[in-house]
């Protein structure tokens, strides 16, 4: 006969168990449920990360609120003999793409247009998820929290595309290219996306799935 498969996952703080998240040592919890030390390395640990939802929400916030000038303010500004010129990230994509380099123009408008604003509304969905304890999806949630941390250095092509062109045109006398204000807007967005998604403790997305553990309690 069939092994009938648990539908019900077990989570390391359901069996009272804590990990470190900097040597991925295993230890018993504390009694009372408080925070421990590890026993290998020394650092803090927990069952999950402390006001994980609420700061990975300060920082989304931020990055929101970074997303449109970053893409409407000019992130490169070009002076030379023939004038002054502001270009902003789809200014640049849309000269890519009259040029010829259809190849290079879409690479960074998924880089610097699709990607961080999938980036936005994939935490978002993970955060909500996570507050009101939806027990369903929690693999693919899992899977798709994965996929986003993977995907995060890419968000940062068009500031790389930028810092290079400033260092090259530099040697020319007859043109200078500095970066604008819309660079620093998208390079901080990126950098905020990046901690959020550091910030959210993908063990979460189990705890729904599994039933209230003696972390929930005493969190309320």
């Amino acid at each position: 006969m069939a092994a009938i498969r648990n539908p019900i996952p077990v989570t390391a703080a359901r069996l009272g168990l804590l990990v470190c998240r900097f040597c991925g040592q295993i230890s018993r919890a504390l009694p009372d449920g408080a925070a421990g030390r590890c026993p290998r390395c020394d650092a803090a640990v927990h069952a999950r990360l402390p006001d994980s939802v609420a700061r990975t929400w300060a920082f989304l916030v931020a990055a929101c609120a970074l997303y449109v000038p970053a893409n409407l303010l000019p992130v490169m500004n070009t002076s030379s003999l023939f004038g002054y010129k502001r270009d902003t990230i789809m200014s640049g994509i849309a000269f890519l793409w009259r040029a010829g380099s259809w190849g290079l123009a879409v690479l960074v408008f998924v880089a610097s247009v699709v990607i961080p604003l999938g980036k936005l509304i994939l935490l978002s969905y993970l955060l909500i998820t996570v507050q009101r304890r939806v027990p369903t999806g929690a693999r693919w949630r899992a899977r798709a929290y994965r996929a986003l941390e993977g995907v995060g250095r890419w968000s940062m092509l068009d500031v790389y595309v930028v810092t290079l062109l400033v260092a090259l045109m530099r040697v020319h006398a007859l043109a200078e290219i500095e970066a604008g204000p819309g660079a620093a807007a998208f390079g901080t967005m990126a950098i905020l996306t990046l901690v959020a998604a550091r910030s959210f403790d993908p063990r979460l997305i189990w705890d729904a799935a599994s039933g209230p553990t003696s972390e929930d309690a005493r969190h309320g």
